[in-house]
């Protein structure tokens, strides 16, 4: 289930917004200007952001340009909305680092075809780019992961599934995931099997970034699930 954040100031548009976003199967956040907006995606970055032009105090540009300039949230998936349909307000915000724009109003048919079009474009990077966060760096494209602690690069020896786990955690950073959507995102839905199993790997995980003094980099949230943090764990130079 994708989460998305709605930033939009107009409370009865972004509720209409976040029913049918809903409704299609999304993950609902809401922020009324830039700063809670900001605050959110500080807390767990979402898998794409429907952002406002015209917010109060700082605009949806300015929030756009901000993320953009900033590493952890370079990728973050952007369309803007905005009642401003001129061709250089379009090139405006593209220019700021949107991936789509749509002018306002619209139809929760194009919405959503845009908001898929977005996460189909964006997927493919995220499941080829090699991902690094404290350190720790997991490259697909060679199947590796390593660490550097002090000035020498470790290759982690890490099992198959704990590989996907640790994949789809680095690639979902700050989110927390229960057992049953780790099942699903990592095992698939397809395969039946105890959620317990869930903690046997993350163990295994734990285990396998120990001698990378990476271990606390995968933190238990109660009676939550799982995240992986870029506050936690032993820094490396």
């Amino acid at each position: 289930m994708a989460l998305i954040l709605v930033v939009e100031d107009e409370n009865a548009i972004a509720e209409l917004i976040a029913i049918n976003l809903r409704h299609a199967g999304f993950e609902v956040r809401l922020a009324a200007d830039a700063s809670s907006a900001q605050a959110a995606v500080d807390r767990e970055l979402p898998d794409l952001v429907l952002l406002d032009w015209m917010l109060p105090g700082q605009s949806g540009v300015e929030l756009a340009r901000r993320w953009r300039a900033a590493s952890r949230t370079r990728e973050l998936p952007l369309i803007m909305l905005t009642a401003r349909a001129e061709e250089a307000d379009k090139i405006t915000g593209l220019d700021a680092g949107a991936d789509d724009y749509l002018s306002k109003p619209f139809s929760t048919k194009e919405l959503l075809a845009r908001i898929r079009a977005v996460l189909r474009r964006r997927a493919p990077e995220a499941l080829d780019a090699a991902v690094e966060i404290s350190g720790l760096k997991l490259d697909p494209a060679t199947h590796r992961v390593t660490r550097r602690v002090a000035d020498q690069v470790i290759e982690v020896k890490i099992g198959p599934t704990e590989y996907r786990l640790l994949h789809f955690l680095m690639t979902h950073p700050e989110r927390v995931h229960s057992r049953a959507q780790l099942l699903d995102r990592v095992w698939g839905d397809h395969v039946f099997i105890e959620e317990r199993t869930v903690d046997v790997h993350v163990k295994r995980l734990r285990e396998a970034l120990s001698p990378v003094q990476g271990a606390a980099l995968v933190e238990t949230v109660r009676g939550a699930g799982y995240r992986l943090t870029q506050q936690q764990g032993t820094l490396v130079a």
